[in-house]
């Protein structure tokens, strides 16, 4: 296969900058643009054969219908999307393939295997906590990491993200739930980002936990799923799907 010639979309940012460098550093990998706000993205998709996308959620709907008009690969690297959004990404992916994934490091996509594995063996004794921290600059809250984490042990257990997840707890709450999935944000420094599942129960306590120090882990899981999306039908794929893991 050739080299993947990729545009790398908010190449101004950290992430973006952290892209270019590895689609660099990468042989597999040709840089054809790299774009940010007021750059022509329409003029630069036809050079390209996916488009890696870590610019900002409100954007997310109209690059992916500029890459569906083109016929182009589209990774989506932002988080926090609303479900409107969300629902026009799956129309588009009938279309054209698209990864979109909230995490494309291969330790934190472990990390969800393992959370699932974990809240199955374990079974509903447990009670179950997620903490996450990244750096002061991050904008939504929780991470998309941190909601995906939260998602899959409502799946396993049944319950609902959107009534059953508790964002963190203030004043006189009561005691805990055993249906509830506690969900704290913290925001400080340069954290890259560190997410942590607990599983408690009387006498035992586990804790899964993933800590990043570096952006180009989640850079090289990037570029990683343009390629493997050059094999694929028009679809909504994430990194799971990219690492064989589902």
């Amino acid at each position: 296969m050739n080299p993947t010639r990729v545009i790398i979309n908010g190449s101004r940012g950290r992430m973006g900058q952290a892209l270019v460098e590895c689609a660099n550093a990468d042989s597999l990998f040709t840089l054809a643009a790299a774009t940010d706000i007021g750059d022509d993205l329409a003029a630069a998709l036809p050079s390209c054969d996916a488009l890696i996308d870590f610019t900002h959620a409100t954007s997310t709907v109209a690059i992916a219908e500029a890459c569906a008009a083109a016929g182009k690969i589209l990774v989506i690297g932002t988080t926090g999307h609303h479900d409107d959004a969300r629902r026009r990404i799956l129309e588009l992916s009938k279309v054209i393939p698209i990864v979109f994934a909230p995490n494309f490091s291969v330790g934190v996509n472990t990390l969800f295997w393992l959370t699932r594995k974990a809240a199955e063996i374990l079974g509903p004794d447990f009670d179950l906590e997620v903490v996450e921290m990244h750096h002061h600059l991050k904008k939504d809250s929780p991470s998309g990491t941190a909601r995906r984490l939260a998602e899959i042990l409502a799946d396993v257990r049944q319950l609902n993200y959107s009534t059953d997840v508790m964002h963190g707890r203030e004043g006189m709450v009561g005691e805990r739930t055993n249906v509830e999935i506690g969900m704290h944000a913290i925001r400080g420094g340069d954290v890259v980002g560190d997410h942590t599942v607990i599983f408690a129960n009387i006498g035992e306590r586990v804790e899964l936990t993933h800590k990043a120090s570096s952006r180009d882990t989640f850079a090289k899981g990037a570029l990683r799923a343009a390629r493997w999306a050059q094999a694929q039908k028009p679809g909504l794929y994430d990194m799971q799907d990219v690492l064989g893991l589902k």
